[in-house]
Protein backbone atom coordinates (compact mmCIF):
# COMPACT_ATOMS: atom_id res chain seq x y z
CA UNK A 1 0.00 0.00 0.00
CA UNK A 2 1.12 3.79 -0.56
CA UNK A 3 0.31 6.13 2.13
CA UNK A 4 -0.86 9.15 0.66
CA UNK A 5 -0.48 12.04 3.70
CA UNK A 6 -1.77 13.87 2.49
CA UNK A 7 -3.82 15.64 -0.24
CA UNK A 8 -6.65 16.50 2.16
CA UNK A 9 -4.55 18.51 4.59
CA UNK A 10 -1.37 19.48 5.40
CA UNK A 11 -0.16 16.48 8.25
CA UNK A 12 3.40 17.29 8.61
CA UNK A 13 2.98 21.11 9.01
CA UNK A 14 -0.22 20.54 11.60
CA UNK A 15 -0.64 16.94 12.48
CA UNK A 16 3.12 15.28 12.87
CA UNK A 17 2.51 14.31 15.97
CA UNK A 18 -0.51 12.66 15.71
CA UNK A 19 0.98 11.01 12.35
CA UNK A 20 3.83 9.21 14.28
CA UNK A 21 1.14 8.40 16.87
CA UNK A 22 -0.38 6.37 14.14
CA UNK A 23 2.24 4.77 12.68
CA UNK A 24 3.55 3.72 16.16
CA UNK A 25 -0.35 2.25 16.92
CA UNK A 26 -0.18 0.36 13.73
CA UNK A 27 -3.34 1.95 12.31
CA UNK A 28 -5.44 5.06 11.58
CA UNK A 29 -9.04 5.91 11.29
CA UNK A 30 -10.16 7.73 8.30
CA UNK A 31 -13.43 8.97 8.41
CA UNK A 32 -15.08 8.62 4.82
CA UNK A 33 -15.90 11.53 3.07
CA UNK A 34 -19.35 10.55 1.75
CA UNK A 35 -20.44 8.07 4.55
CA UNK A 36 -19.44 10.49 7.84
CA UNK A 37 -20.38 7.38 10.12
CA UNK A 38 -18.46 5.09 8.51
CA UNK A 39 -14.40 4.91 9.91
CA UNK A 40 -11.89 2.82 7.90
CA UNK A 41 -9.72 1.55 9.72
CA UNK A 42 -6.77 1.41 7.68
CA UNK A 43 -3.28 -0.71 8.89
CA UNK A 44 -0.53 1.09 9.16
CA UNK A 45 2.29 -1.65 9.78
CA UNK A 46 5.78 -1.74 7.78
CA UNK A 47 5.01 -4.52 6.60
CA UNK A 48 1.88 -3.14 4.10
CA UNK A 49 3.56 0.52 4.02
CA UNK A 50 5.64 0.21 0.79
CA UNK A 51 5.90 4.39 0.97
CA UNK A 52 4.74 7.53 2.38
CA UNK A 53 4.20 10.07 -0.07
CA UNK A 54 4.11 13.53 2.15
CA UNK A 55 2.54 16.56 0.79
CA UNK A 56 3.19 20.04 2.32
CA UNK A 57 3.82 23.59 2.24
CA UNK A 58 5.72 23.70 5.97
CA UNK A 59 7.84 20.05 7.22
CA UNK A 60 9.54 22.03 9.96
CA UNK A 61 7.47 20.92 12.47
CA UNK A 62 8.18 17.07 10.92
CA UNK A 63 12.46 17.64 10.79
CA UNK A 64 12.85 15.94 14.25
CA UNK A 65 10.82 13.10 13.33
CA UNK A 66 12.03 11.95 10.31
CA UNK A 67 14.67 9.88 11.20
CA UNK A 68 12.47 7.84 13.96
CA UNK A 69 10.11 7.03 10.85
CA UNK A 70 13.18 6.08 8.85
CA UNK A 71 14.12 3.58 11.47
CA UNK A 72 10.27 2.30 11.60
CA UNK A 73 10.99 0.73 8.04
CA UNK A 74 8.92 3.44 6.36
CA UNK A 75 10.29 4.85 2.83
CA UNK A 76 9.19 8.23 1.82
CA UNK A 77 9.23 11.39 -0.14
CA UNK A 78 8.26 14.91 0.23
CA UNK A 79 5.54 16.47 -2.37
CA UNK A 80 6.44 20.38 -1.70
CA UNK A 81 4.84 23.33 -2.71
CA UNK A 82 6.74 26.60 -2.73
CA UNK A 83 5.69 29.32 -4.65
CA UNK A 84 5.72 33.11 -4.64
CA UNK A 85 2.42 34.98 -3.76
CA UNK A 86 2.65 35.91 -0.59
CA UNK A 87 -0.29 36.40 2.38
CA UNK A 88 -2.51 37.95 0.27
CA UNK A 89 -3.29 34.43 -1.55
CA UNK A 90 -2.01 31.83 1.08
CA UNK A 91 -1.79 33.76 4.27
CA UNK A 92 -0.95 31.07 6.34
CA UNK A 93 2.47 29.87 4.73
CA UNK A 94 5.81 30.49 5.79
CA UNK A 95 8.15 33.68 4.25
CA UNK A 96 9.63 32.87 1.31
CA UNK A 97 13.27 32.43 2.92
CA UNK A 98 11.96 30.69 5.85
CA UNK A 99 10.32 28.39 2.83
CA UNK A 100 13.70 28.19 1.28
CA UNK A 101 15.84 27.16 4.47
CA UNK A 102 13.18 24.54 4.92
CA UNK A 103 13.42 22.88 1.61
CA UNK A 104 17.37 22.92 1.86
CA UNK A 105 17.40 21.26 5.18
CA UNK A 106 15.06 18.94 4.31
CA UNK A 107 17.03 18.05 1.23
CA UNK A 108 20.40 17.82 2.91
CA UNK A 109 18.49 15.03 5.51
CA UNK A 110 16.59 13.15 2.67
CA UNK A 111 18.29 13.63 -0.11
CA UNK A 112 17.41 15.91 -3.43
CA UNK A 113 15.92 12.92 -5.34
CA UNK A 114 13.31 12.42 -2.43
CA UNK A 115 11.80 16.18 -2.72
CA UNK A 116 9.39 16.95 -5.21
CA UNK A 117 9.13 20.63 -5.52
CA UNK A 118 5.48 21.85 -6.91
CA UNK A 119 5.08 25.51 -8.12
CA UNK A 120 1.23 24.85 -7.88
CA UNK A 121 -0.87 26.13 -9.29
CA UNK A 122 -0.04 28.49 -11.32
CA UNK A 123 -2.28 31.84 -11.35
CA UNK A 124 -2.97 34.47 -13.82
CA UNK A 125 -3.74 38.43 -13.20
CA UNK A 126 -3.12 41.50 -14.27
CA UNK A 127 -0.26 41.40 -11.90
CA UNK A 128 0.63 37.87 -12.03
CA UNK A 129 1.76 38.12 -15.58
CA UNK A 130 3.68 35.37 -17.55
CA UNK A 131 7.01 38.12 -17.08
CA UNK A 132 6.32 37.85 -13.26
CA UNK A 133 5.93 34.32 -13.20
CA UNK A 134 9.16 33.79 -15.28
CA UNK A 135 11.49 36.05 -12.73
CA UNK A 136 9.67 33.95 -9.76
CA UNK A 137 10.33 31.13 -11.13
CA UNK A 138 14.00 31.33 -12.11
CA UNK A 139 14.57 32.99 -8.60
CA UNK A 140 12.83 30.10 -6.47
CA UNK A 141 15.36 27.77 -9.17
CA UNK A 142 18.45 29.32 -7.96
CA UNK A 143 17.83 29.34 -4.18
CA UNK A 144 16.60 25.67 -4.95
CA UNK A 145 19.27 24.57 -6.63
CA UNK A 146 20.86 21.27 -5.57
CA UNK A 147 18.10 20.38 -3.29
CA UNK A 148 16.35 18.79 -5.92
CA UNK A 149 15.92 17.52 -8.75
CA UNK A 150 11.97 17.91 -10.48
CA UNK A 151 8.91 20.61 -10.63
CA UNK A 152 5.84 19.57 -10.57
CA UNK A 153 3.63 22.78 -12.08
CA UNK A 154 0.03 22.64 -12.89
CA UNK A 155 -2.66 25.75 -13.43
CA UNK A 156 -5.05 27.27 -11.16
CA UNK A 157 -8.91 24.89 -11.47
CA UNK A 158 -12.11 26.40 -10.36
CA UNK A 159 -13.57 25.14 -7.52
CA UNK A 160 -16.50 27.06 -5.63
CA UNK A 161 -13.68 28.50 -2.98
CA UNK A 162 -12.07 29.80 -5.98
CA UNK A 163 -14.87 30.96 -7.45
CA UNK A 164 -15.85 32.97 -4.17
CA UNK A 165 -12.12 34.18 -3.20
CA UNK A 166 -11.55 37.69 -2.84
CA UNK A 167 -8.31 37.35 -3.41
CA UNK A 168 -8.37 35.46 -6.68
CA UNK A 169 -11.11 37.49 -7.66
CA UNK A 170 -8.80 39.61 -10.26
CA UNK A 171 -7.44 36.75 -11.67
CA UNK A 172 -7.30 35.69 -15.77
CA UNK A 173 -8.71 33.08 -17.46
CA UNK A 174 -5.77 30.53 -18.63
CA UNK A 175 -5.81 29.93 -22.56
CA UNK A 176 -3.90 27.27 -23.75
CA UNK A 177 -2.03 29.53 -25.64
CA UNK A 178 -1.28 31.30 -22.42
CA UNK A 179 -0.17 27.61 -20.85
CA UNK A 180 2.13 26.73 -23.74
CA UNK A 181 3.57 30.22 -23.69
CA UNK A 182 4.01 29.79 -19.66
CA UNK A 183 5.17 25.80 -20.37
CA UNK A 184 7.87 27.22 -22.95
CA UNK A 185 9.42 29.93 -20.49
CA UNK A 186 9.55 27.40 -17.47
CA UNK A 187 11.29 24.64 -19.98
CA UNK A 188 13.90 27.18 -20.73
CA UNK A 189 14.63 27.94 -17.18
CA UNK A 190 14.14 24.69 -15.96
CA UNK A 191 16.88 23.64 -18.31
CA UNK A 192 19.35 25.78 -17.14
CA UNK A 193 19.27 24.57 -13.30
CA UNK A 194 19.28 20.91 -14.59
CA UNK A 195 15.22 20.25 -13.35
CA UNK A 196 12.85 17.85 -15.09
CA UNK A 197 9.63 19.64 -15.59
CA UNK A 198 6.11 17.75 -15.17
CA UNK A 199 2.96 18.49 -15.44
CA UNK A 200 0.25 17.72 -12.36
CA UNK A 201 -3.27 16.66 -14.01
CA UNK A 202 -3.30 18.90 -16.82
CA UNK A 203 -4.92 17.48 -19.97
CA UNK A 204 -3.05 20.09 -22.40
CA UNK A 205 0.11 18.29 -24.42
CA UNK A 206 3.23 20.03 -23.69
CA UNK A 207 6.05 17.25 -25.19
CA UNK A 208 6.90 20.08 -27.59
CA UNK A 209 8.11 21.91 -24.16
CA UNK A 210 9.97 19.03 -23.39
CA UNK A 211 7.76 18.67 -20.35
CA UNK A 212 5.81 15.65 -19.89
CA UNK A 213 2.46 14.26 -17.69
CA UNK A 214 3.68 13.53 -14.25
CA UNK A 215 2.28 11.19 -11.63
CA UNK A 216 2.74 12.72 -7.76
CA UNK A 217 2.44 9.41 -6.99
CA UNK A 218 5.07 7.85 -8.85
CA UNK A 219 5.16 4.57 -9.34
CA UNK A 220 8.84 4.53 -10.43
CA UNK A 221 10.01 6.50 -7.62
CA UNK A 222 8.02 4.27 -4.64
CA UNK A 223 9.94 1.23 -7.05
CA UNK A 224 13.75 2.80 -6.18
CA UNK A 225 12.79 3.92 -2.76
CA UNK A 226 11.18 0.28 -2.18
CA UNK A 227 14.06 -2.12 -3.95
CA UNK A 228 11.50 -4.11 -6.13
CA UNK A 229 8.72 -3.67 -8.79
CA UNK A 230 5.40 -3.09 -7.46
CA UNK A 231 1.57 -4.65 -8.27
CA UNK A 232 -0.02 -0.90 -8.63
CA UNK A 233 -2.41 0.62 -10.84
CA UNK A 234 -3.83 3.78 -11.76
CA UNK A 235 -5.96 5.51 -9.24
CA UNK A 236 -9.34 5.44 -10.17
CA UNK A 237 -10.36 7.84 -7.72
CA UNK A 238 -8.69 10.69 -9.22
CA UNK A 239 -9.28 12.91 -12.02
CA UNK A 240 -8.86 11.35 -15.61
CA UNK A 241 -5.68 13.16 -16.26
CA UNK A 242 -4.25 12.10 -13.33
CA UNK A 243 -1.27 9.63 -13.44
CA UNK A 244 -0.92 8.86 -10.16
CA UNK A 245 -0.39 5.22 -8.72
CA UNK A 246 -3.44 4.63 -6.10
CA UNK A 247 -2.86 5.73 -3.09
CA UNK A 248 -4.68 5.25 0.62
CA UNK A 249 -5.21 8.80 1.89
CA UNK A 250 -5.08 9.35 5.61
CA UNK A 251 -5.98 12.85 5.94
CA UNK A 252 -9.39 14.91 6.40
CA UNK A 253 -11.06 17.93 4.73
CA UNK A 254 -11.54 20.86 6.07
CA UNK A 255 -8.56 20.50 9.21
CA UNK A 256 -5.76 22.76 7.16
CA UNK A 257 -5.66 26.27 9.14
CA UNK A 258 -3.54 27.88 6.79
CA UNK A 259 -6.29 29.37 4.06
CA UNK A 260 -4.56 29.16 0.69
CA UNK A 261 -7.45 31.28 -1.87
CA UNK A 262 -6.89 28.50 -4.08
CA UNK A 263 -7.33 25.38 -1.81
CA UNK A 264 -10.11 23.03 -2.97
CA UNK A 265 -9.96 20.86 0.35
CA UNK A 266 -11.77 23.04 2.95
CA UNK A 267 -15.38 23.89 2.63
CA UNK A 268 -15.32 26.99 5.37
CA UNK A 269 -13.22 28.79 7.86
CA UNK A 270 -15.68 27.55 10.48
CA UNK A 271 -15.37 23.92 9.72
CA UNK A 272 -11.59 24.21 9.62
CA UNK A 273 -12.10 25.77 12.78
CA UNK A 274 -14.63 23.26 14.53
CA UNK A 275 -12.02 20.37 13.10
CA UNK A 276 -8.81 21.57 14.56
CA UNK A 277 -10.42 22.40 18.19
CA UNK A 278 -11.57 18.49 17.86
CA UNK A 279 -7.95 17.25 17.01
CA UNK A 280 -6.25 15.14 19.40
CA UNK A 281 -3.04 13.88 18.87
CA UNK A 282 -3.90 10.57 20.60
CA UNK A 283 -7.04 10.00 18.80
CA UNK A 284 -7.41 7.24 15.93
CA UNK A 285 -8.99 9.80 13.55
CA UNK A 286 -7.41 13.11 13.03
CA UNK A 287 -10.38 14.99 14.30
CA UNK A 288 -12.59 13.93 16.77
CA UNK A 289 -12.42 10.62 18.67
CA UNK A 290 -15.17 7.67 17.14
CA UNK A 291 -18.78 7.67 18.53
CA UNK A 292 -20.97 5.40 19.60
CA UNK A 293 -23.36 5.28 16.92
CA UNK A 294 -20.22 5.09 13.95
CA UNK A 295 -19.18 1.77 12.60
CA UNK A 296 -15.49 0.79 11.56
CA UNK A 297 -14.79 -0.98 8.64
CA UNK A 298 -11.42 -2.54 7.91
CA UNK A 299 -10.05 -1.36 4.85
CA UNK A 300 -7.85 -4.16 3.00
CA UNK A 301 -4.74 -2.87 3.15
CA UNK A 302 -1.61 -5.47 1.22
CA UNK A 303 1.64 -4.60 0.05
CA UNK A 304 1.84 -3.98 -3.25
CA UNK A 305 5.92 -5.97 -3.45
CA UNK A 306 6.66 -8.02 -5.91
CA UNK A 307 9.44 -9.96 -4.65
CA UNK A 308 9.76 -12.19 -7.48
CA UNK A 309 10.57 -9.04 -9.71
CA UNK A 310 13.92 -6.83 -7.82
CA UNK A 311 14.33 -3.68 -8.76
CA UNK A 312 17.72 -2.63 -10.50
CA UNK A 313 18.70 0.41 -12.46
Amino acid sequence: MILSASRRTDIPAYYSKWFLNRLKAGYALVRSPYRPLRLWRVDLSPDVVDAIVFWTKDPAPMLDKLSEIGRMGYPFYFQYTLTPYGPEIEPGSPPAAEAVETFRRLAERIGPERMVWRYDPVILTGRMTPEWHFAKFEALCRALRGSTEECVFSFLDEYAGTRRSAALAGRLEITPKAMRRIAFGFSEIAAGYGLTLRTCCEEIDLSACHIAHGACIDRQKIEKLAGCRLRVGKDRNQRPACGCAESVDIGAYSTCPRGCAYCYAVTSAAAVRRNAAAHDPESPLLSGRPQPEETVVRRKCVSLKDPQLKFFE
